[in-house]
């Protein structure tokens, strides 16, 4: 699937949406997807659930993380450099100013108001993307089992959410090691 690229193109691509995402990295994910999926064709869905998991188990910011490893996914390390320049260099340039001016920033009405509109609108794009995305993944008892658990772990106890994930990394490699054992002993 992936199309022709070019550097300046990736760069801008990524530059567009630091620049016009709101609401940190789960925000950002729909738009990177429609981008790099939909309107370039430089990765597929398959591509994009892969690297939200990569993205979402190591260590960093999640939006420059997925930037990061899509960039990777396209171009190799300068596609990674551009990629992560173009996501964050928005950013750099809104906080900044915000900061000369954050007092007054925060005293305006109008700017609360706009702030609890786009919290709206992010829980409808990251609920949109997550059903889109879901469409990916392979479901069996055990997957949905995983799902549940964590979901259920997640909402209703202290446990941190590096530890359930970790915890159904673990569990995934547990279970593959079993049905390679079970296939192996099957074909024997």
């Amino acid at each position: 699937m992936k199309k022709e690229y070019s550097l300046w193109a990736l760069f801008l691509t990524f530059l567009k949406i630091g620049a016009l995402t709101f609401g940190g990295g789960y925000a950002m994910m729909p738009v990177m997807r429609k981008e790099v999926v939909e309107k370039k064709q430089w990765v597929d869905d398959e591509d994009i659930l892969k690297i939200l998991v990569i993205s979402e188990s190591t260590p960093g910011v999640f939006a420059v993380n997925s930037a990061t490893f899509i960039g990777y996914k396209i171009a190799g390390f300068k596609g990674s450099v551009l990629a992560t320049l173009g996501v964050i260099i928005p950013s750099f340039i809104i906080i900044s100013l915000i900061s000369l001016f954050l007092v007054q920033f925060k005293q305006l009405n109008l700017v609360a108001y706009a702030f609890y509109g786009i919290q709206a609108g992010v829980a409808v794009l990251i609920f949109r993307a997550a059903l889109k995305l879901s469409q990916k993944i392979h479901f069996n008892i055990f997957a949905v089992i995983i799902l549940i658990s964590s979901l259920l772990i997640a909402m209703f106890t202290e446990i941190s959410v590096i530890y359930v994930l970790i915890g159904a990394a673990l569990l995934g490699i547990l279970y593959g090691i079993m049905t390679n054992l079970k296939e192996a002993k099957n074909d024997a």
